[in-house]
């Protein structure tokens, strides 16, 4: 049977256009559908626009840090609208690189919806069908509101990069890694933030050491954790009886009877330019003007046409893949985060090289998802590779090496942020099994660390390492005694 291409990929995020570029060099004909833009979450909705946010929230403590070292500094006002108008120009630069990357490697681009009509035919949005060897599904994921009335009156993280003005308080429900950054980034740019997370901690799955250290600092810098809190009931405003309740928001200089004049606009992009009322699972009352649900993500496996497919999805909706990427039904493969695997623009990227070494190189390369070096970027940030304390002991005996202290950069003008450095030792191996920091530019450190610990380096190997000093990273090689061993 002949096919109009080799290969056609559904979705056109960093995975999907890797795996485009990769397959096309090896003489494959190939094509790419992307409904919305280029790049993907990571490029146009995610890492980068979010990093950038990072960079600029920084700035506030970096002046004051400036100042405090002597030099003359005037702290000012962040302007939202220069900033944002400098992001979109970025991303729409960033899309073009993609596309212009697809073009000189002869992929094909449809910029339009396409769904399985069955194992080897895509259907286009515009009525057209093709036909493919093998299809790739690398659609990604999207975040979602919970269940709950009124959740249409908050946002979720795509829409934070559109706001036309910074709320002046925000509440954030989640705690996870992406709750934590928006709280850094958004108190860092000089919102009021306030985050209710349901645990007992943020950041659940990390190391528990280090997520207590950057909860403690987090409040510390001034954003107000609620934890053992969710989220119960939500209205605007304006639409509650100021007689029925107290607000007790961090600034609750406006009632519900002051903000009843305040006009109540719906955004573009879902949710309210404010002000919003608020009652939480610990009776709380409060109002807000904005509300960010950072309470998950699903794949983007909705009304994609698997069901014309042998594909099997599982609970989460994601698409169900074996080591190599390939679904129940051979002509179709899937990477990324509609696998609900390791949900990192970085693992998606790699799943698409795998892919395409097994299916156009002739050489079965199954994905590699053991010690995947990563990053959140709260303030302080985290890297981590490996397992964490809590999990190693469960498996066998670990010495612990540990150390928290106040950098030198900080210490010096009083500063009260700590930092923490951990590795994870077998006690019968002394293979380190885990490195885990907390500090300010932790995740260019854990990207170095990471090589040692997935090349399977030995505590003895770290300590043959002559320190560099003065840095924060020498600890890494100085540990010599077990803080605590389990």
């Amino acid at each position: 049977m002949s096919f109009d291409y080799d290969l056609f990929v559904i979705g056109g995020g960093s995975g999907g256009v890797r795996a485009a570029r990769v397959a096309a060099a090896t003489g494959a004909k190939v094509a790419l559908a992307e409904e919305r833009r280029l790049g993907g979450t990571c490029v146009i909705r995610g890492c980068v626009p979010k990093k950038l946010m990072v960079f600029a929230s920084e700035y506030r403590d970096r002046m004051q840090e400036a100042k405090d070292y002597g030099w003359s500094v005037e702290v000012g006002d962040f302007e939202w609208g220069g900033f944002h108008s400098h992001l979109r120009s970025e991303l729409e630069r960033l899309e073009g690189v993609y596309r212009d990357l697809l073009k000189s490697s002869d992929v094909e681009i449809f910029d339009t919806r396409a769904t399985l009509k069955d194992p080897h035919t895509i259907s286009l949005k515009d009525g057209k069908d093709v036909t493919a060897k093998h299809i790739l599904i690398a659609t990604g994921g999207h975040p979602v509101k919970p269940d709950m009335p009124n959740a249409n009156l908050g946002i979720v993280s795509d829409d934070i990069f559109h706001l036309k003005e910074l709320p002046k308080r925000l509440l954030i429900i989640g705690g996870g890694y992406i709750a934590c950054e928006f709280a850094c980034i958004m108190h860092g740019l000089g919102v009021d933030v306030t985050l209710y997370y349901r645990g007992a901690q943020i950041l659940r799955g990390f190391d528990d050491e280090a997520r207590g250290l950057i909860s403690d600092m987090m409040g510390k810098r001034g954003i107000n954790i609620h934890l053992g809190t969710n989220i119960v009931e939500m209205r605007l405003a304006g639409d509650v009886d100021d007689t029925s309740h107290t607000v007790t928001a961090s600034d609750a200089s406006m009632g519900p009877s002051n903000l009843q004049q305040q006009e109540m606009r719906t955004n573009d992009d879902g949710g309210t330019d404010g002000p919003i009322w608020i009652k939480s699972s610990n009776g709380r009352e409060a109002v807000f003007d904005q509300v960010l649900f950072a309470t998950g993500r699903t794949p983007n496996t909705q009304d994609l046409g698997l069901e014309n497919t042998e594909i099997e999805v599982g609970r989460r909706s994601e698409i169900i893949v074996d080591e190599y990427s390939q679904t129940a039904q051979p002509s179709v493969y899937a990477i990324g985060d509609v696998t609900n695997r390791v949900n990192l623009t970085p693992v998606a990227i790699r799943e698409g090289m795998a892919f395409v070494e097994t299916v156009f190189k002739g050489n079965p390369t199954p994905v590699d998802h053991d010690l995947i070096p990563s990053a959140v970027f709260t303030q302080p940030e985290l890297g981590t590779i490996g397992m964490t304390e809590e999990d190693a002991r469960e498996q066998e005996p670990v010495d612990i090496y540990c150390t928290s202290f106040r950098p030198m950069q900080g210490a010096f003008i009083g500063r009260e942020d700590r930092v923490l450095m951990k590795l994870i030792v077998s006690k019968e191996t002394d293979k380190v099994l885990g490195c885990h920091i907390v500090a300010p530019g932790a995740g260019e450190m854990i990207q170095l660390a990471g090589v040692a610990v997935k090349m399977g380096a030995t505590k003895a190997q770290f300590d043959q390492v002559c320190a560099v000093h003065p840095t924060m990273s020498e600890e890494m090689v100085t540990m010599k005694t077990p803080m605590r061993s389990a």
